[in-house]
């Protein structure tokens, strides 16, 4: 018999690797061309040619009993040089390697912070609509999501919700920019009203709020436009960081956390995330993913061809009539239900071979989720699909 704990989490949850999976089967019996998956943030756009690349030449060039070995639960130090001096020289940091630490991608650094920084019934503030697992990494090492709204028109976040969050048990705030599910970037004027709340909170309760980073879609933003870089605009930011979609490696599970040493109680945090590492079992991020940053940490994959995949999708679903919150990065859509369940619409989509997330898993009712990091025949083939379900509405 499972936990209790866990039983509840599972009867709540709508899983979107099953609607996936979902996919496939349909695939089966109706050929793959004739079935729409937007379900799932995989992405579709092939790594770099560096990357395969420098993979092999690691395996042919370093001494394969230390390339395998157990690195330090922090990683690489070679590595961890690497991504500090990249991240210095970019945004204008002071990281050092001490404050780079590897991990299995973005979702094992949350969870590591998560038992860093979380005591029985301590809250975590993010801003809805927001990834549905979140809250699995805060409740599971017992602590509590607080949502704070974000402007249902703009989908950026909204000063007064945010700030009636906070209470004295708040010692973090995820972010999450560009925003997975909506594809929002949160813009600098609204990063400043987040800065300038969290300074007036600190002061007002004590102690240190910690602003953690996700930053897996950050190279994802379109038409020119920059992401801010959250460290610049409050000294207490942790920054979470995945090569997951940079370099479209999502199965090799490598990522990193850092901080600066001008945040709080800097050597503690350093000293818990390692300890964490252990704790959780994780042991360390990938050995030989590790190394390849070491000649890819600049690489990236060819963003435009998301921005393509968007522009039709986007303009085509507008054009039938549809209403969409225009996504300025990430591989996301977010786009109103035709009916308040968004689940059921989710359901009727099926209908017409589309998959969908519904929103209401993501903290975002009366909405859909469409993930297009799929080849740009799939987008073009779901258009009359789109259509037809639209139609079927007006009907």
């Amino acid at each position: 018999m499972i936990s209790k704990r866990l039983r509840a989490s599972l009867d709540g949850a709508v899983c979107i690797r099953d609607i996936f999976e979902e996919g496939k089967k349909l695939a089966a019996i109706y050929g793959k061309e004739n079935i729409f998956n937007f379900s799932i943030g995989n992405p579709n756009v092939e790594p770099p040619a560096i990357v395969n690349e420098t993979m092999k030449e690691v395996l042919d060039t370093e001494e394969p009993l230390t390339l395998h070995g157990y690195p330090a639960n922090v990683g690489h130090p070679d590595v961890r040089r690497c991504v500090a001096g990249h991240l210095n020289k970019k945004f204008g940091m002071h990281y050092d390697e001490n404050g780079i630490i590897m991990t299995s991608g973005a979702a094992s650094a949350l969870s590591i912070l998560c038992n860093t920084f979380l005591d029985i019934d301590d809250e975590v503030i993010t801003f809805a609509p927001y990834f549905w697992e979140y809250k699995s990494y805060v409740e599971t090492l017992y602590g509590k999501l607080v949502p704070a709204l974000c402007d249902q028109k703009t989908l950026q976040p909204d000063p007064e919700t945010f700030e009636a969050a906070f209470t004295p048990k708040t010692r973090m705030v995820f972010i999450n920019n560009p925003n997975n599910p909506t594809g929002a970037v949160y813009t600098e004027e609204s990063i400043k009203k987040v800065a300038e709340i969290m300074e007036r909170k600190q002061k007002e309760y004590g102690h240190p709020i910690y602003l953690i980073s996700d930053e897996p879609y950050r190279l994802l933003a379109y038409g020119g436009l920059e992401v801010p870089y959250l460290p610049l605009y409050y000294k207490n930011t942790i920054v979470v960081y995945s090569y997951s979609k940079t370099l479209s490696i999502p199965g090799e599970r490598v990522g990193y956390i850092a901080l600066s040493d001008d945040v709080a109680d800097y050597q503690d945090i350093i000293a818990g995330i390692t300890a964490s590492i252990r704790y959780l079992g994780y042991v360390n991020a990938p050995s030989l993913q590790q190394k390849i940053l070491l000649k890819c940490v600049d690489a990236s994959v060819d963003v435009s061809i998301y921005e393509k995949n968007r522009d039709l999708l986007y303009h085509s679903l507008t054009d039938i009539g549809y209403d969409c919150i225009h996504p300025d990065g990430a591989f996301y859509l977010f786009m109103r239900s035709l009916e308040p369940d968004d689940f059921e619409f989710c359901q009727k989509a099926k209908e017409e071979r589309i998959l969908m997330a519904p929103g209401t898993a993501f903290s975002g009712p009366g909405f859909v989720r469409i993930s297009y990091c799929v080849p740009y025949e799939v987008v073009e083939r779901s258009i009359p699909a789109f259509k037809r379900l639209y139609d079927k509405y007006q009907k």
